[in-house]
């Protein structure tokens, strides 16, 4: 009998347990369930708000640009065959063609001021910007207030009653991997077009060749098309985080790698060339290296967390302070210096006259070392003497002349104004009156990227040389033998 009662017993209980363990598991799914519905409902109203407030300060922009395009039968002009057949007049070196571009911008203040990208309003002739709002500004009405080619950013100005709608910049260091990301623009001219993604990576460098020569961008899967260039991106906050720039696509198409340049940067160049119509960008003077563990081991390092001093320019801030070939910079102003690209845009984005602290490792040893930021246009004068010294050569900026008298168009080229014969250009048979176009097929536009550049392929000993002997005005590739 008692027997029965205590099984009788345990049975209640084990049925009070399992009707328990059910409330319990229902009082935590059921909330569970209602947090992430409101987690969705709360991502899809925060697009919606991003949407409604983004649209109006984002622009359609318009451009027309006069380009002038070599004759292609100017060739043939003087061959007795063609002369005979077809009876070439004579004919003009150039003809000239217009070209329609597209983009996006997004304005930043109330009194009219946008920011877009180089490559959407470098060299136009004519701009158009149309609002969300349908105002339309050409011609006289907008202005261009300065461009920066070496962050691919342009800030313009329509000239008209306001006050306009603007976004504010957000702080694109806070950013993290997998957040969520709005972008707006005018894709193939579709107006106020929004797409959504996550941050997919930052601090993407090296993707794109000459004249950007400060890359860092944020990449995105939100979808980014032609005509999206120069519009935001922006967080759920509605702040811009990115000016969007640029995609990697095999289609011509979205392909889910789109790239923007981030705020911090777009920021402070767009308040650069409001201010002075220019940017004004600090100097350190140093050929920067990326630590790979094979370096690392030959400098007896343990990490291979650090920016490799590979060259120091000669009377720069770097060597007045006393940074060397061979030191490790593993922080800027507290900052991992991890990667040369971001350092070096670290350094551009400080003012000059600013004194900073270096973190370096020599000879295994940390140490910090203060340097006073030098003017990025003191720059040339320093690199033309280290030009000079360690490759024997002076360079100028081709002329249009120049360019035009070898079929050249506007492509960048620098012409040797002096050659040092016991030199490495002059021993490979260089002369004055040459001009190099590219080194190793990377185009060179100043004495500063060459001098860079061929500093950082001393380690392969010698380099291809495309340039234009000024005798025969022929293109070719010559090798280089490098100190």
């Amino acid at each position: 009998m008692a027997w029965r009662r205590l099984k009788g017993f345990l049975y209640a209980l084990t049925i009070v347990s399992l009707v328990g363990v059910f409330i319990l598991a229902y009082g935590v799914i059921k909330p569970r369930a209602q947090s992430d519905q409101a987690n969705q409902t709360n991502l899809v109203t925060a697009i919606e708000k991003v949407a409604k407030e983004g649209i109006p300060s984002v622009v359609h922009v318009e451009v027309t640009e006069r380009q002038q395009i070599a004759n292609p039968f100017l060739p043939f002009e003087s061959n007795p065959f063609f002369k005979q057949f077809f009876q070439l007049p004579k004919m003009p070196k150039k003809f000239q063609r217009k070209i329609f571009g597209l983009g996006s911008g997004v304005i930043i203040d109330n009194s009219g001021h946008i920011i877009t990208n180089y490559h959407v309003v470098g060299g136009a002739t004519r701009i158009h910007v149309v609002l969300a709002d349908g105002r339309v500004f050409s011609g006289k009405s907008v202005k261009v207030i300065g461009t920066d080619p070496q962050t691919d950013l342009a800030v313009i100005q329509i000239l008209g009653k306001g006050p306009f709608p603007y976004l504010t910049f957000g702080n694109s260091d806070k950013v993290k991997v997998g957040q969520w990301v709005v972008a707006i623009g005018q894709p193939e001219g579709l107006s106020e077009t929004v797409t959504q993604g996550i941050i997919s990576a930052k601090h993407r460098t090296g993707l794109f060749s000459s004249p950007i020569s400060y890359q860092d961008y944020l990449q995105t899967d939100a979808a980014i098309n032609p005509g999206n260039s120069g519009g935001p991106l922006m967080d759920l906050s509605g702040r811009v985080i990115g000016i969007n720039s640029a995609i990697i696509t095999e289609s011509g198409g979205f392909e889910g790698l789109g790239f923007a340049i981030p705020s911090n940067i777009a920021a402070h160049v767009s308040q650069q060339l409001i201010k002075y119509g220019k940017v004004i960008r600090g100097w350190l003077g140093v050929t920067l290296q990326k630590l790979t563990p094979e370096l690392a081991k030959s400098f007896h390092l343990t990490s291979v967390s650090g920016s490799l001093v590979a060259d120091v320019i000669k009377g720069s801030p770097a060597d007045l302070a006393g940074i060397k070939r061979g030191d490790v910079i593993t922080a800027f102003q507290g900052k991992p210096a991890e990667n040369p690209s971001i350092l070096a845009d670290d350094v551009s984005l400080t003012p000059p006259g600013k004194r900073v602290t270096f973190t370096i490792i020599r000879n295994g040893a940390k140490r910090q070392i203060s340097v006073k930021i030098g003017n990025l246009e003191d720059e040339h004068k320093a690199l033309e003497n280290s030009l000079k010294h360690e490759f024997g050569i002076l360079v100028s900026p081709m002329t249009t002349k120049e360019a035009n008298e070898y079929g050249l168009d506007s492509q960048p080229g620098l012409t040797i104004e002096q050659v040092t014969p016991n030199s490495p250009f002059g021993r490979a048979g260089f002369q004055k009156g040459d001009i190099i176009l590219r080194i190793n097929n990377n185009e060179v536009t100043d004495a500063s990227g060459l001098f860079m550049m061929l500093s950082s392929l001393k380690s392969e000993h010698r380099v291809t040389v495309t340039a234009v002997t000024h005798k025969s005005g022929q293109i070719v590739n010559v090798f280089v033998r490098l100190p």
